[in-house]
């Protein structure tokens, strides 16, 4: 069995709470969740036929995971009421940039 799509659902958890715990001091439950919200836009998977496929690169093929929504993400960087999610969006899609080149690499 091929340890890189478990690998990669670790991260998706670990790498957030490792952001919360380094920069958000007392308030790192919050910040995790907040993080971990940017899970969400894995809802575009739902649209994709089969809606998993183990070996698929997300970025550039689902709609959420595009340059046009990255470029959202980054823009919700600025206000300061989106800047947790903003991280965490932007930290599920260097992961999942992340998996791609590993599945390259193999």
């Amino acid at each position: 069995m091929d340890p890189r799509p478990l690998i990669h659902l670790l991260l998706h958890a670990l790498v957030p709470l490792a952001i919360a715990r380094l920069f958000f001091g007392k308030r790192w439950k919050t910040a995790w969740l907040w993080l971990l919200a940017g899970w969400l836009i894995d809802i575009d998977h739902l649209w994709a036929d089969p809606i998993y496929v183990a070996d698929r690169c997300s970025i550039g093929f689902h709609p959420l995971h595009r340059a046009p929504a990255i470029a959202v993400y980054a823009l919700l960087l600025l206000p300061r009421r989106t800047r947790v999610l903003a991280i965490g969006l932007l930290t599920h899609i260097g992961l999942d940039a992340l998996d791609c080149v590993w599945m390259r690499s193999c």
